[in-house]
């Protein structure tokens, strides 16, 4: 996998660190008064841990791109891209969609790298600005494309399940870069995902 100045290692799978978060899921619920003796409550500790081993690590990939040899100028858009990510503050999920797009230079990027460039941001403890930065520009940095967009729509439980309790809010964040910074380009691609 290619690296950029944002990367940073996330957390393992390993089975010593998965026994460690079981221990400390185990305090964490004995503390909040959670009996985890009953049978079907024995093996939640670390069915919790498992879970927020998961949430935080993101599959690895290789990063495909390809010449531009058709010499396509147009913008490549693509929508929908679901997103799960943990609030940092509160360690909640937040979960959404993602639509990124770009005008391609001299290399295309291979389509599923987009969903791959998403989750390698948002399995993390993360807010939901900088996940939409840290994808626009890792695009733009290992891409070296004409312009780069993305908006990023969420639904954060650390909003819905607790505090205001605002069910079905939603949160939309921008990031562009390059051409689609221009008004025409950048009215043409908030189109194009609406």
């Amino acid at each position: 996998m290619t690296t950029s100045p944002d990367l940073a290692p996330g957390p393992t799978h390993a089975p010593d660190r998965i026994e460690l978060a079981t221990q400390a899921a185990a305090a964490f619920l004995s503390a909040l008064g959670v009996d985890c003796d009953p049978e079907g409550m024995a093996r939640s500790p670390r069915r919790m841990a498992q879970a927020y081993a998961a949430m935080l690590t993101a599959r690895p990939f290789e990063m495909t791109t390809f010449d531009n040899d058709e010499g396509y100028d147009e913008l490549v858009l693509v929508r929908s891209i679901p997103v799960q990510s943990l609030c940092e503050h509160h360690f909640l999920p937040f979960t959404g969609i993602a639509h990124v797009g770009y005008l391609p230079g001299a290399r295309i990027l291979g389509l599923s790298k987009f969903a791959r460039v998403v989750e390698l941001f948002a399995r993390r403890p993360q807010v939901q600005e900088r996940l939409t930065q840290q994808v626009a520009d890792w695009i733009d940095h290992e891409l070296s494309p004409r312009g780069v967009g993305v908006v990023i729509e969420a639904e954060h439980s650390c909003m819905t399940l607790r505090g205001v309790r605002a069910t079905g809010t939603t949160t939309r964040t921008s990031a562009l870069r390059g051409t689609l910074r221009e008004p025409a380009a950048r009215a043409e691609f908030l189109s194009l995902i609406s």
